[in-house]
C-alpha cells in the first residue's frame, strides 16, 4: 500500500505504532492527534475555513470521498460553531475509531475480538503491515531532517511531521531532536498552511491545540 494514498489522520495513527514492540505509543493523546490530522487535511482541501478562530465548513455539498474525513466534516456541519481548539478535543474517539475501522478494512490492521473478564466483548487492533509503517516513518524522517528544501515539501507531508512533533510522538523523533530541529519544524508549519492566510492560521491553531492537549490530558506524552 503506497503511503501517499493514506489520509493525514490515518498516517498519524500508523506513525504512532512502535513496530519493534508491536504496540501504539502515546495512546492517551492519540485521539487528539488523529483528530488534529483530520481537521488539518479538511482545511488544506479547502473544506474547512478559519473565520475568527472558528472552524467553518465552506461548502454544504463538499465531500472528499474518504469516510473518516467526511464523517468529521458532517459532525462539524451539524454542530454549533466551535473553535479549532475545541474540535481537537471534542468527541475525538469518533474519528479514531473511524480511522481504525478504515485501516482494518484496508488490511493494515487486524481486528482481535476478546472478552473482558470472560463476559464483556472487547475489540483490539494489531498491526498487520509493519513495512507500511516503517516506510511511512522513513519518509517522515526525511521531511524532518532534509535534504529536501521546506518549500518543496508537500503541504500534507509537512503537516504530518509538524503535528507528530507537537504531540511529542517519540516513534518519529526524540525530545532532543524536536529541540534541535525547532527552526525547520516552524518552517514546515508555515509550509503546511502556505496556500492562504486563513489556512496558515488554522494550522497554527490546530498545532497549538495538540501541544496543549498532551500537557493537560492525563497520561505520559509519547507513550
Amino acid at each position: 500500500m503506497p503511503t501517499a494514498t493514506l489520509s493525514l489522520p490515518a498516517r498519524l495513527y500508523l506513525l504512532a505504532w512502535d513496530t519493534t514492540r508491536g504496540r501504539v505509543t502515546g495512546a492517551t493523546h492519540l485521539p487528539h492527534l488523529v483528530r488534529a490530522g483530520a481537521l488539518t487535511e479538511l482545511a488544506q482541501r479547502g473544506l474547512l475555513d478559519d473565520r475568527d478562530g472558528i472552524a467553518t465548513p465552506t461548502d454544504p455539498d463538499g465531500r472528499t470521498g474518504d469516510p473518516v474525513l467526511d464523517g468529521l466534516l458532517e459532525l462539524v456541519e451539524e454542530s454549533r460553531p466551535r473553535s479549532w481548539k475545541t474540535w481537537v478535543g471534542l468527541r475525538t474517539r469518533v474519528t479514531l475509531e473511524a480511522v481504525r475501522a478504515q485501516l482494518a478494512a484496508d488490511g493494515c490492521l487486524r481486528v482481535v475480538r476478546k472478552r473482558v473478564l470472560g463476559l464483556f466483548p472487547s475489540v483490539e487492533y494489531e498491526l498487520d503491515r509493519v513495512a507500511v509503517v516503517d516506510a511511512l516513518r522513513a519518509e517522515a524522517r526525511q521531511v524532518l531532517v532534509g535534504p529536501v528544501p521546506v518549500g518543496d515539501v508537500p503541504e500534507r507531508d509537512a503537516a504530518l511531521v509538524v503535528l507528530a512533533a507537537a504531540a511529542e510522538l517519540r516513534t518519529l523523533l526524540s525530545g532532543g531532536e524536536r529541540r534541535a530541529h525547532r527552526e525547520r519544524l516552524d518552517a514546515l508549519a508555515e509550509r503546511s498552511g502556505s496556500a492562504t492566510p486563513a489556512l496558515r492560521k488554522a494550522v497554527r491553531e490546530v498545532r497549538a491545540a495538540v501541544a496543549v492537549a498532551i500537557t493537560t490530558t492525563p497520561g505520559t506524552p509519547g507513550g
